[in-house]
């Protein structure tokens, strides 16, 4: 494969791919809702998994494929990216407030899960006790999501803006087809773009992580920048920050869990002590800056988004 040919299959999967996930997700919300399920329960777990369906497509396609470096590296990279690049950006041009209800339950679930995926990725393998272990995570905070939104959802933005993406008038027989059109369209384009990436290795002579950890990363990390730009425009703070923990302990929990699920893997050694403690890093700062300050200000944004760069500029140039 030419480099001219990866980098238009990376482009047509990243297209393909945020499109089939948004219809899947608004075609299986619509359908589940039509069908008498609770838009809570619709809420928190169809549209909750859509931002990082893209994440988890690729990841799962790539640990079937043999390849875990890219599978890992796409995890990990998309949460160094949700918070260094997204974050950094938006808070850059829209200082935003982290609420109490973040700093005091999705900040700590996302510390002891960004811990326990350093424990059990440490050995340098993810086992299939290891992927059920995050998978069972996943399923435990999905049941804390649908009990918090039980208990205060008319006070839990977060869990109401879920609810509100769920399409109200979508007739059944549309529904039923935007899902099926998703759920064939959804691994095609992984398909489509683990080819890319891994031609794109191929031609450039790196590491498929290097790739995951930038490229793909930034591609798949594509939802999350829409979402996030689209609550900093309507100032909704609280949604904004919360989507990005969201989608970080979707990433650790469910893409690495599933990746692991489908397929055991070796962890690359640079992965660990380079990667993840960037991960632990970019966390802590915006930990620091939720707690001490309750916001994420232009400066705080700035230090992140040259984090970031950095952090991008030394995983290229390591690997040239």
């Amino acid at each position: 494969m030419s480099l001219t040919t990866a980098l238009i299959y990376l482009l047509i999967g990243f297209v393909l791919l945020v499109w089939s996930a948004d219809r899947l997700v608004a075609g299986a919300s619509a359908l589940a809702r039509n069908l008498g399920i609770s838009a809570l329960v619709v809420g928190v777990t169809i549209v909750g998994f859509g931002t990082s369906a893209p994440e988890m497509l690729v990841s799962a396609l790539a640990s079937l494929e043999g390849k875990p470096a890219l599978a890992v590296g796409n995890a990990l990279g998309s949460n160094i990216a949700n918070i260094g690049l997204i974050l950094g950006l938006t808070g850059i041009v829209y200082p935003m407030s982290v609420d109490r209800m973040s700093r005091r339950r999705e900040l700590p679930f996302l510390a002891a899960v960004t811990l326990l995926t350093a424990v059990l990725m440490v050995d340098g393998a993810l086992s299939r006790i290891d992927g059920v272990i995050l998978a069972s995570g996943l399923v435990l905070f999905l049941g804390f999501m649908i009990v918090r939104g039980r208990n205060s959802v008319a006070s839990d933005p977060s869990t109401q803006a879920l609810i509100n993406e769920i399409s109200a008038d979508m007739p059944v027989r549309t529904a039923a087809v935007w899902t099926l059109i998703g759920l064939v369209a959804l691994p095609v384009s992984a398909q489509i773009l683990v080819t890319g990436a891994v031609g794109l290795a191929n031609q450039m002579g790196v590491s498929e992580a290097v790739i995951g950890l930038t490229v793909v990363a930034l591609g798949t990390s594509l939802p999350e920048l829409a979402a996030a730009i689209a609550s900093a425009v309507r100032k909704e703070d609280d949604l904004c920050i919360g989507n990005i923990l969201g989608s970080n302990l979707f990433n650790l929990l469910g893409v690495l869990g599933l990746a692991a699920l489908i397929h055991p893997m070796a962890i690359d050694p640079i992965l660990i002590w380079r990667d993840l403690p960037v991960v632990a890093l970019t966390f802590l700062m915006l930990a620091a800056m939720a707690i001490f300050a309750g916001r994420v200000g232009r400066i705080g944004a700035a230090t992140l988004l040259t984090t970031y760069i950095v952090y991008q500029a030394a995983v290229v140039s390591y690997a040239l």
